[in-house]
């Protein structure tokens, strides 16, 4: 089936080519036309896969074809959220791209930047809004973005909507759109959550379930370095020297791991940025093209990264970090092994993160085959595979004679040992202070002129109630007749 095959206009079949597409994705075959007919649509499919065009291209549109688009000021028609600024750069684009000839106007509001342009662009008149919920809901409460008129409303990456706890948002966001409208609900897995959201949210929707994430895997080669955590990186530097591993993004689990791995490789002459939360958007975004144009060969990222990012031939992933969920290895994976082409995936593991390991390939019904044979691999005898619990307070006999056999006070395995020199240290600048009190006049004369103030003031409280009050220093007594 060709593109000419879905009832497409005109003008879109030609933004459409000219972004170099052909033959539409299985997901874009089976969502254009349903979307089309005015039906909402519950679509799953992997990451790569073309889901933004699925339903960019049907709002674009019907939009287009509404005889009150050309009415009148422009009003917001049609609403997309999306879970980051990366991703909703991304989806502004598409519609800028597939929808230049047509008049529509497309813009973008995220968080962590200076809401001034945003207003800017959106008191100008809008038809499709892209945005995160924070942000939106901000520019909702100033009453600077009205959503009344929205007849498409799109939740983009519904999982990982979820994942970040924006779902009160969400809600919020969804009371204030018109109960007439056509909703789009795409994700990339649809586990119960997602399957409640959508009911909530959907008229008798169509589903669309193309290629679970599960067999991309099985596209993508993936190896398993057993490596202790303090051997990570030099078994990195190892696979760089690989001129196979040509562009690369690498998973940490936080951000100061992020900016501490960066450095280290630009030590060893390796060009590499990170990307991660507590970047501006300005730096976040010169770091990404500055891996898409190729200036840089390594980008390190948190996984705030694994959706928000679209990079045409992904040589190679690596989880430096195993993450904490399973769902997650699968998002990072698909960053590689992109709308068919091949990829590789490396995941290290140390013996603290066997846990971690067991969960992924329990949920993959799948072992990641493990490489033995390198300078920096261990085969860990004991290797963690059950989640370690919290530390407990350890205790200990008393041993004192005349106190009572048993259980003595707590000590905490983590407690500080120099608890008992700090606190000395602490006594002795208390008695260096009270020294230089007492050896300094200008502070005792203060502190005398103070004591004579409260004595005249008990004085006449004395002779007021018939209570005799004494003041030395600065404790009071009270002595009753």
């Amino acid at each position: 089936m060709k593109f000419e095959d879905l009832n497409i206009i005109a003008p879109i079949l030609d933004a459409i080519k000219n972004e170099g597409y052909t033959i539409p994705t299985p997901i874009q075959e089976q969502s254009i036309p349903v979307l089309l007919e005015g039906r909402d649509v519950l679509g799953s499919a992997q990451t790569g896969t073309g889901k933004t065009a699925a339903f960019a291209v049907p709002i674009l549109q019907g939009i287009y074809e509404d005889k009150k688009y050309s009415q009148g000021p422009k009003q917001i028609k049609a609403l997309v959220l999306a879970p980051t600024r990366e991703l909703a750069e991304q989806i502004k684009d598409s519609f800028r791209a597939y929808g230049k000839a047509l008049g529509i106007r497309s813009d973008v509001v995220y968080g962590g930047v200076n809401q001034k342009s945003q207003v800017v662009s959106i008191k100008k008149g809008l038809d499709v809004l892209i945005a995160t919920p924070g942000r939106l809901l901000d520019l909702m409460n100033q009453g600077i973005v009205d959503i009344r008129h929205i007849r498409y409303f799109v939740l983009d990456e519904a999982d990982r909507m979820l994942d970040m706890g924006f779902i009160i948002d969400v809600n919020r966001i969804v009371d204030k759109i018109p109960k007439d409208r056509q909703t789009m609900l795409f994700s990339a897995t649809v586990p119960k959550e997602i399957t409640k959201l959508a009911n909530s949210l959907l008229k008798d929707p169509v589903r669309i379930e193309i290629t679970p994430p599960e067999t991309m895997l099985e596209m993508i080669k993936q190896s398993l370095y057993h490596v202790a955590k303090k051997d990570k990186t030099n078994l990195l530097l190892d696979l760089l020297v690989d001129p196979k591993v040509v562009s690369v993004l690498i998973f940490t689990r936080t951000k100061h791991g992020a900016n501490k791995l960066v450095k280290e490789l630009i030590a060893y002459g390796v060009k590499a940025d990170a990307i991660h939360g507590n970047k501006s958007q300005n730096k976040r975004q010169q770091a990404l093209q500055d891996f898409k144009k190729g200036k840089i060969r390594v980008l390190v990222a948190t996984d705030i990264a694994a959706r928000g990012i679209d990079i045409d031939e992904l040589s190679h992933v690596i989880n430096y970090d195993l993450p904490e969920s399973p769902e997650t290895y699968i998002h990072r994976m698909g960053r590689t092994g992109r709308a068919g082409l091949s990829g590789e995936a490396f995941t290290f593991c140390s013996a603290e993160e066997g846990h971690l390991l067991k969960a992924i390939e329990k949920h993959n019904k799948m072992s990641i085959p493990l490489i033995q044979h390198h300078q920096y691999t261990t085969n860990f005898t004991g290797l963690i595979l059950t989640k370690p619990s919290k530390t407990k307070p350890q205790t200990r006999k008393s041993t004192q004679p005349g106190k009572k056999k048993g259980l003595s006070k707590p000590r905490m395995l983590d407690e500080d040992p120099n608890a008992k020199a700090n606190e000395k240290r602490n006594s002795q600048k208390k008695n260096a202070f009270a020294q230089s009190f007492s050896d300094s006049p200008s502070k005792r004369s203060r502190y005398n002129k103070y004591g004579q103030q409260k004595r005249d003031k008990n004085q006449s409280d004395n002779d007021r109630t018939g209570e005799t009050k004494t003041f030395s220093g600065n404790k009071r007594k009270s002595k009753y007749k």
